[in-house]
């Protein structure tokens, strides 16, 4: 037992790793390409990308959300959990990195499961709402502009199901959300989201030291 988190170094991230279950051969290699890329911080870690494909299996989740797609990672994790007929709708607005995530949908075999929309995710999801899909998803990932976390938040509860689950990513941001001496906007609307979270009698929430931070948010 231990009263605090063990700080989690090189040498344990990569013994968590080799003892969880193993990414995908098209994963792995969609990882690898994206690796090189000046904006490849904005990619989810392998570990993450376990827990998440976990976390759909587990919940048996078969409609699903997410918030900022990139090169396609974190969607290919979650989308190779969803059963045969589940659907991912992904929410993006780059053209350039979705092009190279639907390559590696394709090469997976998932791309028919995962309903990329290129528009503000604003647009997307109260598109969603007004065609009636209000409380009819299992799980949501948030990890798009920090901004508009908020924004986010409030529409995927609404369609989320009880009992579905909101993930949102980044909410240590890299630990400037514990340091007052950084308040640039992206770190003032992590900050109070987190907070909210904290205390929204809407949800069961826990925080978790994974990646850059991720708040699990069960809606009641």
């Amino acid at each position: 037992m231990s009263s605090s988190t063990i700080v989690v170094n090189d040498q344990i991230d990569g013994y968590l790793l080799n003892h969880v279950r193993s990414e995908s051969e098209t994963a792995e290699a969609l990882r690898k390409a994206t690796a090189p890329m000046p904006a490849s911080v904005m990619q989810v870690s392998p570990l993450q990308g376990a827990f998440m494909s976990w976390l759909v299996r587990f919940m048996n989740v078969k409609n699903a959300l997410e918030v900022g797609t990139f090169t396609g990672y974190s969607a290919l994790c979650v989308a190779e959990a969803l059963p045969a007929d589940g659907k991912l709708v992904a929410c993006d607005v780059s053209e350039e990195w979705t092009s190279m995530a639907r390559e590696y949908w394709e090469r997976g075999g998932v791309a028919q499961k995962i309903d990329l929309q290129l528009r503000p995710a604003v647009e997307t999801l109260d598109a969603l709402l007004q065609e009636g899909r209000e409380r009819s998803f299992d799980f949501a990932f948030i990890d798009a502009d920090k901004p508009n976390y908020d924004r986010y938040y409030e529409r995927c509860l609404r369609l989320l199901r009880v009992g579905g689950v909101v993930a949102v990513d980044n909410v240590l941001w890299t630990g400037r959300v514990a340091d007052d001496s950084y308040n640039d906007e992206s770190t003032l609307a992590i900050r109070a989201l987190n907070t909210k979270i904290q205390h929204d009698e809407r949800v069961n929430n826990v925080m978790l030291p994974i990646g850059d931070g991720l708040t699990l948010a069960t809606k009641r």
